[in-house]
């Protein structure tokens, strides 16, 4: 592995670091500081950014695992045509942007010596990252760090341990921090369901794949409205009865398409109805 890998410009390793100072800060009882690092990420890691388009890439390098050889070279090359597509000027004015944001918030100079689980597979992918978008290629590293690549996405790995992984590397305590962040919000103590959406979305924001709680929100909508309509079935009441059709019309119009804090939010909502509503007919 080059020994001159900048560890302040490989977008995933800052991630993680950011998630730690978060996890610590909160065993330390520092909540300016916790609530400093996610507000870090919510800022920079956001849809559409350059930033955040090699975040996904990345992690579908690093988080993904596949049955073959050919399938993981099928990867490898699409993953190479997507790097080709970034704004290279831009990434890198994002990149010092977020240096610049964290070195001025903590002022810490150990922050970037945090240590990292699986340092050189992340060290590995953003270096094939900078090569695949370089004018000037090194042939030699690309073929030797696109075979350690290949080699990653063929791990074996059964779901057990995959979720210890991101308990380990995520922390229960970022989940906290994200239910405090929700409870403050909405003046109110979430529910297991509720707390389960955040759980969800903490792990998607961190591993980039989104399908799981996306499952999740469709389902939970689903249930929702087959408890409002139960409940219609068996009120009287002409005014409530109002009010059920306008609840089920707004239900019917949220989608569950991307996963952000807004979405998120109103899922939340949409469990406390359905609890209330649950609550209502026992």
């Amino acid at each position: 592995m080059a020994k001159t890998h900048n560890k302040k410009r490989n977008v995933a390793i800052i991630f993680e670091q950011l998630l730690k100072k978060a996890a610590e800060a909160t065993v330390e009882k520092k909540k300016p500081t916790a609530d400093a690092a996610l507000r870090i990420i919510d800022k920079h890691f956001i849809t559409g950014s350059e930033l955040y388009k090699e975040f996904r890439l990345f992690n579908a390098l690093i988080k993904t695992t596949v049955p073959s050889e050919a399938i993981a070279i099928r990867i490898l090359e699409e993953s190479k045509k997507a790097a080709k597509t970034h704004d290279p000027v831009k990434l890198r004015s994002e990149k010092s942007e977020l240096i610049k944001e964290i070195n001025h918030t903590f002022k810490d100079r150990s922050f970037y010596n945090q240590n990292i689980k699986n340092y050189r597979d992340y060290a590995t992918v953003q270096t094939l990252l900078n090569d695949w978008r370089s004018g000037e290629p090194n042939i030699k590293r690309i073929a030797n760090y696109e075979t350690h690549t290949v080699g990653m996405l063929l791990r074996e790995n059964d779901e057990t341990t995959i979720k210890d992984e991101q308990n380990e590397e995520i922390s229960q305590l970022t989940v906290n921090i994200m239910i405090e962040k929700f409870n403050k919000k909405y003046g109110m103590v979430l529910n297991d369901e509720q707390r389960g959406i955040i759980k969800e979305y903490v792990f998607s924001a961190a591993t980039g794949n989104d399908k799981k709680i996306l499952s999740e929100l469709k389902k939970m909508k689903s249930q929702t409205i087959r408890e409002l309509k139960s409940f219609r079935r068996n009120c009287d009441n002409n005014i409530l009865l109002e009010k059920i059709d306008a609840v089920e019309s707004r239900l019917n119009e949220t989608k569950a398409e991307k996963v952000d804090d807004d979405t998120v939010s109103r899922f939340l909502l949409m469990s406390k109805l359905k609890q209330e509503i649950l609550e209502k007919t026992r």
